[in-house]
């Protein structure tokens, strides 16, 4: 059954100043940002701001997450540019904290890490002052990849849950809950200088107390950062649903989170994991987010 968005949805943004020049360098560029596949509903904002979510390797996912915009089939070769191009792009639009996301990529034997890698490095001969967080897939566990990805130097490395682990065959086939935390903990143990993230959604149908218990495995395995936001069906094809969480239950599993150890944490209705990125680098926990 639909339900009406509620008011605390509903976004208000009606300037176009700085959005033509985002579209202009993606363009020229050939680059895509995961604001526009995976439908954000910040992108306006976003893009209005000049900051954009890279989305490396292509555009084509090889996994097929119910939740997601992401097209999935059968992914293109490796633009052997994209690095150079992403690091013109950072400097063109002159960003002070840069993300850089990708769809997964179980073609790719070390699952795209060493592409990544380069991205940073190209990154760090254009503009060495800007701090690169990388979102990630799993690399299907392969710890020589990561290995290889951290050895670049993140500032952060994000990789999210999405949800609990009893919804995993409907929202996320292909992917483990177990393999997710093995894979923030794997982090911590080759660098732990290297601050870790990630995030999980609500309203695909979970119960309070595994959200609960899902942030406290992510904390139980050094996670540092953490984004909690709405899930909002991209169509009526892909995974229903279930309710809309009022940003009071939002504000209640910061208050928790924080309890538990997180260092950040960014919860609310409109959060998505690179919305305001930066700030995790730069507010104390105890200021609040939109």
């Amino acid at each position: 059954m639909h339900q009406a968005k509620p008011e605390w949805l509903k976004i208000k943004y009606n300037s176009n100043q700085g959005r033509s020049e985002v579209e202009s360098a993606l363009a020229s560029l050939r680059l895509h940002t995961v604001c526009e596949e995976a439908s954000c509903p910040n992108l306006m904002e976003c893009f209005c701001n000049k900051t954009a979510t890279f989305m490396i390797l292509g555009a084509v996912c090889t996994r097929g997450c119910t939740f997601c915009a992401v097209q999935k089939g059968r992914p293109s070769p490796v633009d052997p540019e994209e690095s150079v191009n992403v690091a013109r792009a950072v400097v063109s639009l002159g960003l002070r904290h840069a993300v850089i996301t990708s769809v997964t990529r179980d073609d790719l034997a070390d699952g795209g890490a060493s592409h990544f890698a380069e991205v940073i490095e190209e990154i760090r001969k254009a503009a060495p002052s800007v701090s690169v967080e990388v979102l990630t897939p799993d690399f299907l566990g392969n710890r020589e990849a990561l290995r290889a990805l951290l050895a670049a130097k993140p500032r952060i490395l994000n990789h999210n849950i999405e949800t609990v682990p009893s919804l995993y065959g409907e929202v996320r086939p292909g992917a483990s809950y177990d393999r997710s935390l093995l894979f923030l903990r794997d982090a911590k143990t080759i660098d732990g200088s290297i601050y870790t993230k990630s995030g999980i959604m609500l309203g695909l149908g979970e119960k309070k107390s595994e959200v609960t218990a899902a942030l406290q495995d992510l904390r139980d395995s050094f996670c540092d950062f953490l984004t909690i936001g709405q899930y909002l069906p991209p169509s009526a094809h892909h995974h229903p649903l279930i309710e809309y969480v009022h940003p009071d239950a939002f504000a209640e599993y910061r208050v928790a989170a924080l309890a538990m150890g997180f260092s950040h944490v960014a919860s609310g209705p409109l959060v998505r994991s690179s919305y305001h990125a930066s700030l995790a680098l730069e507010m104390p926990p105890q200021e609040t987010e939109k």
